[in-house]
């Protein structure tokens, strides 16, 4: 047995509430990790084609990674997986916090639900067993308020993952909180929770993992912190953002190091990018058709992350972190205390609808946590109403008297509270942009900024075009947590895996667009490094250090007894790649997902950073399907990588 590893997980059918212990044979592991991996090949297996994701059918998993336990640092993220509503794709939702240790103390490398309870209901683990508990009364209360309750029956140390009032209401774009405010927030996998009337679950238990090696574990974790420990050489925010308009004015740029945004994570968190992301053009504007010279510094001066950095009582850090990129922020509305705002939330609820009350984005971003929705396709939805009512699709009459005007805060506000409630307007926008364009019609389609239903995070592909090669290939589409040309840089997996693509210390923004086989060829490998990082409960950030920095395959070999090259575990990554992607074949969606045209410079903007600029997607599309082994043309992968990765075993099916 793998001792990093349980070896089992937890099967809850909540039609008939029973409960089913799965041993999971060591091969699996070795051939899928745990975590992402583990769940890929479980749901493969397990959800039928044509399932619908808001019914019995689908399957709704909790997973922790193989090195959560180890004491490896960066070692706390978990991940909820299951067929999404929101996409009819493959869904996953990753996050941090202090959920993922909780479930691996419980016995279990994953819980996975099937079924729907007729009433509203409860998972509750202790050493004592899994347990279903009657959730009436905890119905309609509030992420934080529910959190707080099934934490009082958890009983002392426990940790609660659980839905909000948006997810009860079936809204395609809810999530699921953990740790007063941490959201694994995409996918609109809340929704099917909430399907399932599954309020939450409570885990408490005692169970100990190791790595096989644990004094070689703990020499690697020792050799990551002396780099998280690296000192502060940052100036202030002011200074920051003007770097952010000379990188906009230059030709060129010198390829990234994650040692560099470490220090940016450590100091500010990611809001550290607030003013220097739309500067650079990273950052969307006015629903992706403005630029920062519709929103300058003046415009931006508020999001200046000194002034967040400020508010902060305390750095917070999610389980197995030294980093610290979170802080904890004083409450809006009565509670102790809260998370402050990521870049995306900040972004979404600033430029990407003309509005530069910081407050107004503490106020939301409360609303949202409480009500369990995600951030990210809640602004893009707004900012799609928004721009729908300047073009006449939408009416005084249609959104209840609300004038939804570029940067009006009882718009912005009024708004939210009307889809978190699913009332009047809100009703037709909680699902998401795609689903409420096509109840609108009237030419809104082409303001809704969407991969495959699922809005598209604050990271502009004009800037970084692998951004939008990854939104439209990925499994999940529309996440900027996949990979970017600016990812492949941080994770330096050249030095050492041999035949990648090297990029220049220092090379011109124009050769981003050009030669296609080489940055799919980086994107492929970024994509299957992600999978070994979400196989392994890894975070991003972390390994944003680059490879040379953060040992992944050591730890890996050291949790586990195994001697794989690092060749060996993209190998992996590319396996739980192909299980993924060949998911969405059997349940017949579209493999390429589609970009709107704005969002890919068609026309390209004709001021600001991305000025002139514009991506042909389509040679990386088919050269990344090629990378990887599937049809360049339909993207299915091909019985021959099927065998070559050995999942014609696996998965004979």
């Amino acid at each position: 047995m793998i001792p990093s590893a349980t070896g089992k997980i937890l099967w809850v059918d909540l039609s008939t509430a029973s409960f089913t212990e799965e041993i999971i044979p060591d091969q699996v592991y070795r051939q899928v990790l745990s975590g992402i991996g583990l769940a890929a090949w479980l749901l493969y297996r397990s959800i039928p084609p044509a399932a619908d994701p808001l019914g019995a059918e689908n399957v709704l998993g909790f997973v922790s990674g193989l090195l959560t336990g180890t004491k490896s640092t960066f070692s706390g993220r978990w991940m909820a997986v299951g067929k999404s509503p929101l996409t009819g794709t493959w869904g996953e939702a990753n996050c941090g916090g202090t959920l993922a240790e909780a479930i691996k103390r419980c016995g279990y490398d994953g819980i996975f639900f099937k079924g729907i309870s007729p009433h509203p209901i409860a998972l509750k683990v202790t050493p004592a067993g899994p347990q279903l508990l009657d959730a009436s009364a905890l119905w309609r209360l509030d992420t934080l308020q529910t959190e707080a309750a099934l934490q009082e029956l958890g009983g002392s140390g426990s940790q609660a993952a659980c839905i909000g009032p948006a997810a009860e209401k079936r809204s395609l774009i809810a999530g699921i909180n953990n740790d007063g405010g941490r959201m694994a927030a995409r996918s609109g996998l809340g929704a099917v929770m909430g399907a399932k009337r599954l309020k939450g679950i409570v885990l408490n238990g005692n169970t100990q993992v190791h790595a096989i090696d644990p004094t070689e574990t703990q020499r690697l974790t020792q050799s990551v912190r002396r780099w998280v420990e690296f000192p502060d050489l940052l100036p202030s925010g002011a200074l920051f953002k003007l770097g952010g308009s000379l990188m906009r004015l230059l030709p060129f740029q010198p390829a990234m190091d994650g040692l560099l945004y470490k220090m940016i994570l450590k100091k500010w968190g990611t809001s550290g990018m607030n003013q220097f992301g739309l500067e650079t053009g990273d950052a969307p504007v006015q629903n992706w058709r403005g630029s920062r010279a519709d929103f300058n510094l003046r415009q931006s001066a508020p999001l200046n992350p000194d002034h967040i950095r400020r508010q902060e009582n305390s750095k917070y850090h999610c389980a197995g972190c030294e980093l610290g990129c979170g802080g904890i922020i004083p409450g809006k509305t009565g509670q102790p205390h809260a998370h402050k705002p990521e870049f995306e939330t900040v972004i979404g609820w600033s430029s990407l609808l003309m509005n530069n009350d910081l407050e107004l984005v503490y106020t939301i971003q409360d609303r949202l946590n409480r009500a369990g929705v995600d951030s990210i396709s809640a602004a893009g939805t707004v900012a799609f109403a928004f721009e729908c009512f300047e073009n006449g699709s939408l009416t005084l009459k249609d959104t209840g008297g609300l004038a939804l005007r570029w940067g009006n805060p009882d718009a912005i506000l009024g708004l939210v509270e009307k889809m978190i409630a699913r009332e009047g307007i809100g009703d037709l926008l909680a699902d998401g942009s795609r689903k409420a364009a096509e109840r609108i019609g009237r030419g809104s389609q082409a303001f809704a900024m969407h991969a495959a239903g699922q809005e598209l995070p604050m990271h502009d592909g004009r800037n970084d075009p692998g951004f939008a090669l990854h939104a439209a290939v990925e499994a999940a589409p529309g996440r900027h947590t996949s990979g970017s040309q600016l990812y492949y840089e941080l994770y330096q997996l050249w030095r050492q895996i041999p035949g990648l693509p090297r990029p220049r210390r220092l090379y011109s923004k124009a050769s981003k667009y050009k030669h296609p086989k080489d940055k799919a060829c980086a994107a492929a490998a970024s994509s299957s490094f992600v999978q070994v990082l979400n196989g392994a409960g890894l975070c991003l950030f972390g390994a944003f250090l680059g490879v040379h920095r953060l040992p992944v395959f050591a730890w890996l070999n050291a949790a586990t007894g195994w001697q794989l090259s690092p060749q060996d575990y993209l190998h992996i990554g590319r396996r739980i790649l192909t299980i993924k992607q060949a998911f969405n074949a059997r349940q017949g969606v579209p493999l390429q997902h589609t970009i709107p045209p704005r969002a890919l410079g068609l026309p390209p903007q004709k001021r600001g950073a991305n000025r002139g600029r514009s991506i042909d997607l389509e040679p990386q599309v088919r050269a990344y399907w090629e990378c990887l082994g599937w049809d360049a043309r339909s993207g299915q992968p091909t019985s021959q990588t099927w065998q070559k990765l050995g999942l014609d075993i696996l998965l004979p099916d």
